[in-house]
């Protein structure tokens, strides 16, 4: 490789670096707009929701694997930041 070759290796590099942090961020803010949604009580309720469905399983819910927000039962883990 000569170095005109390597500048363009490491340029390409960069935005495919820069391109997935702005893919990161994006899903991110997703997520927390998601969250941002939800009142306290509502959260609570979730949470409740979980704790007996996961008693309903005969799960331990200290231990049981998170579920998704949309679906308190499932075993889906949900991407958190």
């Amino acid at each position: 490789m000569t170095g005109s070759d390597d500048v363009k290796l490491w340029k390409a590099l960069g935005v495919a670096g820069l391109a997935g942090v702005t893919a990161g961020g994006v899903i991110i803010a997703r997520n927390q707009r998601a969250r941002g949604h939800l009142t306290p009580p509502e959260i609570r309720e979730r949470l409740h929701a979980r704790v007996d469905q996961a008693e309903a399983d005969g799960r331990d819910p200290g231990t049981s694997q998170v579920g998704s927000l949309d679906n308190p039962g499932s075993t889906e883990s949900s991407a958190r930041a």
